[in-house]
């Protein structure tokens, strides 16, 4: 295996698991369902585990119960001052650097999250381009749209990109399609269930008949060493 391009999830990839920022962000995506089922946050964590399994994100789950408030979703779960959660990561930029290949993000938030994220760890300018869910109509990783729409802003193709993330479902999709993926750290949330259509789709989107492949790493700092024996 060769890599030319780096495709880079970004929450919980670029910095640890164990930031506030991800505990921010799931008590306001708790808060969205709490408000829109009309119950209590403990009904609000079941409803959530039970029913996540089966898509792709809280906002693909809400939207096929009825909500149609994209906007307001977003606006709520990703405010403003949401950086304030993140602390700074002093090694990130030069490590960045140091792998010395063209590097693009896909995430499932916003791209004014990515925005604050990225400008917070002073790594904005080092990615050459930046994917977000509503590039992805709002249906993101482990759709192949997701995917497809990071690699042509990329410039890049399946077969020369590795990919990078944290949550195992997202991982399953580029696999599906039958791309390499590393799995960051070790909260990677459970797989999706036969019926997600996320999965469904990727699996079909894979014409070529190539098997993909993942990769455990405790942390991106590991990638190095994988490239090295991969040129």
């Amino acid at each position: 295996m060769k890599f030319s391009h780096l495709l880079f999830d970004m929450d919980n990839t670029l910095y640890p698991a164990s930031s506030d920022m991800d505990k921010g962000i799931t008590r306001r995506m708790l808060e969205c369902v709490a408000d829109f089922f009309h119950c209590d946050m403990d009904k609000a964590i079941a409803l959530r585990a039970e029913r996540i399994v089966h898509y792709s994100t809280t906002l693909e789950w809400l939207r096929a119960e009825g909500m149609s408030d994209i906007e307001g979703f977003l606006a709520h779960v990703h405010p403003d001052n949401e950086a304030d959660e993140l602390l700074p990561q002093p090694k990130l930029r030069d490590f960045l650097i140091s792998l010395n290949m063209p590097m693009s993000i896909l995430t499932n938030a916003p791209h004014e999250h990515a925005d604050r994220i990225l400008g917070k760890l002073g790594v904005a300018d080092l990615f050459e381009a930046v994917t977000d869910i509503r590039d992805a109509n709002f249906n993101g990783k482990p759709y192949p749209d997701a995917f497809m729409a990071a690699l042509k802003k990329a410039g890049a193709s399946l077969e020369d990109t590795l990919f990078l993330d944290d949550m195992q479902k997202y991982t399953d999709g580029w696999v599906a399609l039958g791309g390499t993926a590393i799995l960051i750290g070790d909260k990677n949330g459970k797989p999706l269930k036969a019926d997600a259509r996320s999965m469904i789709e990727a699996r079909k989107a894979n014409t070529s008949g190539k098997e993909g492949q993942t990769i455990r790493m405790n942390s991106i700092y590991e990638l190095p060493d994988f490239l090295a024996e991969n040129k």
